[in-house]
């Protein structure tokens, strides 16, 4: 679908279309470290959550799953 995109910018403004194929490498490595920030934090709150639960699972109160 993207590539079909790509496509039709291509068709209609080919400078943008070649602008956009030669920035989005550069936008994907600037991207990169947000991503792993957010994979970090999401990774905590799953820690603290498992934590949190913890005494619930062990003492077998239903509903302590996700």
């Amino acid at each position: 679908m993207n590539f079909l995109l790509w496509l039709i910018l291509l068709v209609l403004c080919w400078p943008l279309a070649f602008a956009a194929l030669l920035l989005w490498p550069v936008l994907w490595l600037l991207s990169l470290p947000f991503r792993l920030i957010g994979i970090s934090v999401d990774a905590l709150f799953d820690l603290l959550r498992a934590l949190l639960g913890l005494p619930a699972r062990l003492l077998g109160v239903k509903g302590s799953r996700r």
